[in-house]
């Protein structure tokens, strides 16, 4: 028989017609599609998937990935795939490996990406290792009647499963495999002298005129329309006295020293210039909402300033997969940023520990550098929403910053936030997003002004 059992009664008793393609025994689907040879973009395939109410089939392009987050918006459950065994037990008239994606004929809800149909014909297994099927659009319509249809993969090359890991699993392997950035001399040194409660403005101000170009970049901020000083600022010690104040200097001269550790594209949506815009539109609203919220304002900017460090180390420990990351944030503006870097990096060989995102990776890197704790929780979980905890009203005010800065197109996430939750969760009434943006359209053209420097 060419087609699993069950499938070809199906099939009949539908009166849907296709076509069979016989290949030469193979022993997989990868296999299959190169024995067919036919393109790979006429092949689709069904993932199957499991919760504790039951099983369901993705059905998707084959050269796709699903994208976790949106099955689970769409299905509002939180699936995971089947084991090889769960899948042999429930297509027990298929040959392993060989699952047909026409989930009607096993009786299973069925989910279908909108690309399906996007191509004439498909192709796609017939539940035996020598043969596949050819159906038009029409005809593959009429054997997922009823299936509910959304945008449910990754725009994207790779196909690879994914491996979980537990944060310090990721810890341990990130600093056993890879060689990571020390905190630069500069840095460490700001970083010990604000820990100091004695410190002075005046030291403050040596320990940056020994670096030029970090001296031209405070003087230039503080010298910048955002805080519109009527008269001459002549040292950086002026510009901490009369302008800026000792914390907002450290903070910024700490968050450029730091991003010296790390060599990484000017260019892209995840570049250098994209980087320090998100991170200084992102620190200048965490600094307003941290008073509203019994937070400090200057850790409340540096929060935001460092929050997305792990993007830069991704970007540093790995520059191919990061040109390819950019890529697919730019073709995926729907898919969550964790998703894609599943996409990239959960492929073995050591970089599956990358996979959990770029915000946990940069939570471990700030606590090897020994930065505070409500930063360390700042940066690990502002991918994690729904976060409850310790440093929880920092972790949210990050979030409620990229949250709005989304509408502007700013950050690396463009997947809607619940905004009336997180204001809720800070203890803020919701006129406070018009007064915060009312702030940033002020501001705006300076803090671009600001970013573009800081990047070059």
């Amino acid at each position: 028989m060419a087609l699993a059992a069950r499938l070809e009664r199906f099939l009949a008793r539908k009166g849907i017609s296709y076509r069979e393609l016989q290949i030469d025994q193979v022993t997989s689907l990868d296999a299959a599609v190169i024995a067919s040879g036919l393109p790979q973009d006429v092949f689709i395939q069904g993932t199957l998937l499991i919760d504790i109410t039951g099983v369901v089939i993705v059905v998707h392009k084959f050269d796709s990935s699903l994208d976790p987050d949106a099955i689970s918006q769409l299905t509002g459950r939180r699936l995971q795939p089947l084991t090889a065994r769960q899948t042999t037990r429930l297509f027990g008239d298929c040959d392993p490996g060989f699952t047909p994606p026409i989930g009607q004929a096993y009786e299973l809800p069925v989910f279908v990406d909108e690309d399906v149909w996007k191509a004439e014909r498909l192709v796609f297994s017939s539940g035996t290792d020598h043969s596949l099927i050819e159906m038009d659009r029409r005809s593959l319509r009429l054997a997922l009647a009823g299936a509910r249809e959304g945008r449910l993969v990754i725009r994207g090359p790779g196909n690879a499963d994914r491996e979980a890991l537990t944060l310090e699993e990721v810890a341990d392997k990130l600093q056993k495999l890879y060689r990571l950035p020390p905190m630069p001399a500069l840095a460490l040194r700001i970083l010990r002298l604000t820990a100091n409660s004695d410190a002075t403005a005046r030291e403050l101000a040596e320990l940056i005129e020994f670096d030029p170009s970090l001296t031209a970049q405070i003087m230039r901020y503080a010298r910048s329309a955002l805080f519109n000083y009527p008269g001459q600022i002549n040292s950086v010690q002026e510009a901490v006295t009369r302008v800026l104040g000792f914390d907002r200097v450290a903070h910024i001269a700490l968050g450029i020293a730091s991003v010296r550790a790390f060599e990484v594209p000017r260019r892209g949506i995840l570049g250098m210039d994209n980087f320090w815009r998100h991170s200084l539109y992102c620190a200048f609203l965490c600094q307003m909402i941290a008073p509203r919220c019994g937070g400090e304002k200057g850790l409340g900017y540096l929060c935001g300033l460092l929050h997305n460090f792990g993007l830069l180390l991704v970007g540093h420990l790995f520059p191919a997969e990061f040109d390819e990351l950019n890529e697919l944030r730019e073709a995926n503006p729907e898919a969550s940023m964790q998703s894609l870097e599943q996409q990239v990096f959960g492929q073995g060989n050591g970089q599956e520990i990358l996979s959990v995102g770029h915000g946990a990776i940069g939570g471990i890197l700030h606590r090897l550098w020994q930065l505070p704790d409500p930063v360390v929780k700042a940066a690990g979980v502002h991918q994690q929403p729904g976060y409850h905890g310790e440093h929880e009203n920092y972790v949210l005010m990050v979030q409620l910053s990229n949250a709005l800065l989304k509408d502007r197109g700013i950050g690396d996430e463009f997947n809607p936030d619940d905004v009336s939750t997180l204001l809720e969760g800070l203890g803020l009434l919701p006129d406070v997003v018009n007064e915060l943006n009312t702030e940033l359209d002020r501001v705006a053209p300076d803090l671009d002004v600001l970013a573009n420097s800081l990047s070059s």
